[in-house]
């Protein structure tokens, strides 16, 4: 099964905050770490037959998307207003 990752996230940038977080979706599952201002990208594990893609434009909220032939789940990570996650299954 295909992981991605990074190195662990640095302590100055994801310090203060709730601590790690995994997320399970039907595509796979995501696991970051929420600081204070930031969310730091952890690793993502897609289940079979799921492709895995990653969007952050700030710092603040994170985008993990796994996408299959027929079915997609975005996770959606921030800390705006507080550090929370959503998950959004859709058939294709």
């Amino acid at each position: 099964m295909p992981v991605t990752s990074t190195p662990r996230p640095s302590a100055s940038k994801c310090s203060g905050g709730p601590g790690l977080h995994t997320v399970p979706s039907e595509g796979g599952k995501v696991t970051v770490q929420y600081g204070r201002d930031s969310v730091c990208f952890v690793s993502a594990v897609p289940d079979p037959g799921f492709r895995t893609s990653t969007g952050q434009s700030d710092p603040g909220t994170l985008v993990v998307v796994f996408t299959s032939d027929d079915h997609r789940s975005q996770i959606t990570a921030t800390v705006v207003p507080t550090a929370q996650a959503s998950v959004r299954e859709t058939r294709l």
